[in-house]
């Protein structure tokens, strides 16, 4: 049973690695790669590590593979979105068929930092100001 449960997981884990290459070459834009990359690669590693762990049987190596996929799975999204922010802001380009840019509406590109927010700060009273 171990033996059929390590095949499925490997085999499981590397088809989805699979498509995450395949996205990888086929998408449009920066974002979109790095989407398909992300969940894709980080499901794939989680269950080739868990097949690992399976076959081995061992705490040690069960220890391992749990650590390995604990750390994927949080590093994976938290390192895409920092890569998708950084070439959102030196302007990669975004696919043409993009229907909606919500952060390039309200941002402002040499600071860094959302309109809206700025301008909802100025709209609230002043606290310090006595009232008039």
């Amino acid at each position: 049973m171990s033996d059929f449960l390590t095949v499925f997981f490997l085999l499981t884990g590397s088809g989805l690695i699979l498509i995450g290459a395949i996205g990888a070459v086929r998408m449009p834009d920066l974002i979109l790669r790095m989407h398909a990359t992300t969940k894709a690669g980080a499901l794939g590693v989680g269950l080739m590590t868990v097949a690992t762990a399976v076959y081995f049987l061992d705490i040690g190596v069960t220890v391992r593979a749990l650590s390995i996929l604990a750390f994927v799975v949080l590093t994976a999204p938290i390192a895409a979105h920092v890569i998708g922010r950084a070439a959102y802001f030196t302007g990669a380009p975004l696919w043409e068929r993009t229907l909606k840019d919500e952060l390039g509406q309200n941002l402002d590109r040499r600071g860094h930092y959302l309109r809206s927010g700025l301008e909802e700060q100025d709209r609230l009273p002043n606290r310090d100001r006595p009232a008039e």
